[in-house]
């Protein structure tokens, strides 16, 4: 609508600089001593749903950080999407790898660099500036709600006794959620499903002080290379996940299905020149759009122990610990692979070391259907504003609160994400392109009028 074309156009420049003033609060949520800038931008963000025309706005407290709720009714008898983003930020470590200060967004090259520029201010906000391009003309299709979290980077822990007790405050039709990627610009993708995750801590204990290495080494066993041995024999040489019944429930796609996805978009030599690898790697037998979107993994995200400053110690250390995630597919519990890991990682140490396994958080891997009324809806938004259809695809990341969505509130949910999968999500130097933040802002509308149809 040209209406809406015109008023994004009078006030880009606003959209942008308050999207930087919001990227400029470090909501980092797995740090404690944040959070005071976690309360302070969710204050950010109430202030900035009422300025785009809810006419409520709270901010909801939890056991852990605040969620931010707001809607705008304009006529209960109409559709009622509800949509849902989080404001809180990953770590910014390590910082010496940043080109410019994760909390101090500069734009170069036509991108927004800071940490949560993609993942998820840059997108959760467009979608309180395409509420503001439809309230302040006067056309909005339906109901909006809109339910930003800040937690998402820890688990969403909290936001399920949210949802539980406020089922008729978040009483919707549909939820429309971007917090996901497209192919490119140039061929715009719509998500049809994610992986699951089971996020474990383990924790490895051999003697009961950190020992000389050269008097003990060899007579006392060293929890790191244990841990390390240990860790190397989760996967075979196939790179096939070792664990008794890992892959009991994982679903094999059909030819068609496989055939269908690798049509997608993709070239192996960009990637890997993208990444600076020489090769890819993963399971073997599988491509690489398969191993990211439609199987199981498990990865260390971190290992530490013993002495790691400068110099040299000569120690034999009487700990080490890692973290492992394993992303999950279609019916597998992140509760029963928790439950396996745990009883397989413990199975598996030497009498010479204590083994302590703990559960962090997860999540449930989910299917959206194409053929609803709300994915065609997105598919025609993205048409409108492309000028093309978008590609279905299935996405390797974990948002923990789509299933919970439909379990507890009995809604599907539409992913229509506008990054791109080399916007360094979780790592430094995150980005996320000025063109797709408006390109976001001017298909959302787009959604909520045809979804009202």
């Amino acid at each position: 609508m040209q209406v809406w074309k015109d008023y994004q156009q009078q006030h880009q420049d606003r959209f942008l600089n308050e999207l930087l003033d919001l990227l400029r609060i470090p909501s980092i949520s797995a740090d404690s001593q944040y959070k005071g800038d976690v309360a302070r931008c969710a204050d950010a963000v109430k202030a900035s749903l009422l300025q785009a025309g809810c006419t409520h706005a709270e901010i909801c407290p939890t056991d852990g950080h605040p969620i931010v709720y707001g809607e705008i009714i304009i006529d209960p008898a109409k559709p009622t999407v509800l949509v849902y983003g989080h404001y809180d930020v990953q770590p910014a470590d390590p910082l010496d790898l940043w080109h410019s200060g994760p909390f101090e967004p500069v734009i170069k090259d036509g991108k927004i660099f800071a940490r949560g520029a993609c993942d998820d201010k840059g997108q959760m906000f467009m979608h309180v500036k395409a509420l503001e391009v439809m309230a302040k003309t006067n056309t909005l299709p339906c109901n909006v709600k809109l339910m930003i979290e800040g937690e998402e980077e820890v688990g969403s822990s909290n936001l399920g006794v949210f949802l539980e007790n406020n089922k008729e405050k978040l009483k919707a039709d549909i939820v429309l959620v971007s917090d996901t990627s497209m192919i490119s610009m140039e061929h715009p993708s719509l998500e049809t499903g994610l992986r699951g995750l089971a996020y474990m801590e383990v924790a490895i204990t051999g003697p009961n002080r950190d020992l000389h290495s050269g008097v003990y080494g060899g007579a006392v066993a060293n929890p790191i290379n244990i841990l390390c041995k240990m860790i190397a024999s989760l996967h075979d040489e196939n790179n096939h996940i070792t664990i008794p019944a890992f892959y009991d429930k994982v679903e094999n796609l059909s030819d068609v299905d496989r055939t269908a996805l690798n049509n997608a978009p993709f070239d192996l030599n960009e990637y890997k020149n993208e990444l600076g690898v020489a090769d890819v790697w993963g399971e073997k037998g599988y491509t690489t759009l398969e191993r990211t979107g439609t199987r199981p993994t498990l990865d260390v995200n971190g290992i530490w122990g013993g002495y790691t400053g400068e110099g040299a110690k000569t120690v034999l250390p009487s700990k080490a610990f890692a973290k492992i995630s394993m992303r999950l597919v279609p019916h597998q519990s992140s509760d029963d692979i928790a439950a396996i890991f745990q009883q397989h990682f413990e199975g598996i140490a030497p009498a010479s070391v204590q083994v302590k396994v703990t559960a962090h958080h997860g999540g449930e891997p989910v299917v959206t259907p194409t053929d609803s009324k709300a994915y065609q809806a997105a598919s025609k938004a993205i048409q409108t504003t492309f000028g093309k259809d978008p590609i279905p695809t299935r996405g390797g990341g974990s948002i923990p609160i789509i299933a919970l969505f439909e379990r507890v509130l009995g809604l599907k949910t539409v992913l229509m994400g506008f990054g791109l999968d080399n916007d360094n999500i979780h790592s430094p130097n995150e980005k996320y392109d000025v063109a797709n933040y408006f390109k976001g802002i001017e298909t959302i509308p787009y959604f909520h009028k045809y979804f009202a149809e």
